[in-house]
């Protein structure tokens, strides 16, 4: 005696219905599409220079180092004093030596800017340094 499908009168049925589990993914689809942009907000505001190259893969716990147009220096999204630079990028390298380091500066930042936070990182002891760019065409 197998089980019924209830297709007789007065017997449930025994199928799922899933118009309410499609009404409810699709809610859930539309919330993820509006909000995913907006999760892609950096903290700081910089005038990446353009230049093709592939993109770089995303990693985990990555150190950015910023400088943005009025030359205020940041490590990561956190604004940092230039005369303090050096001493957080050592004890940084010191706890982590082998972690890339990328330099996001703006395209107004002097020559003699970027130089000198690519030194500063050098003398501190991290030997992989990488520049952030936009992955469009270039100028």
């Amino acid at each position: 005696m197998g089980m019924s499908g209830g297709h007789g009168r007065g017997q449930p049925v025994a199928e799922i219905n899933v118009t309410p589990l499609v009404d409810v993914m699709l809610v859930l689809l539309i919330i993820f599409m509006i909000t995913a942009p907006m999760m892609n907000n950096s903290g700081i505001d910089v005038d990446l220079p353009k230049e093709q190259a592939p993109p770089l893969d995303a990693v985990e716990d990555q150190l950015v180092l910023g400088i943005d147009k009025d030359l205020k220096f940041f490590l990561n999204d956190t604004e940092t004093p230039k005369a303090d630079l050096p001493a957080k990028l050592r004890a940084i390298a010191e706890a982590n030596p082998d972690a890339p380091v990328f330099l996001k500066a703006d395209r107004e930042v002097p020559y003699g800017e970027v130089a000198w936070v690519l030194s500063a990182a050098k003398k501190a002891g991290m030997p992989r340094l990488g520049f952030v760019f936009d992955p469009g065409v270039g100028p």
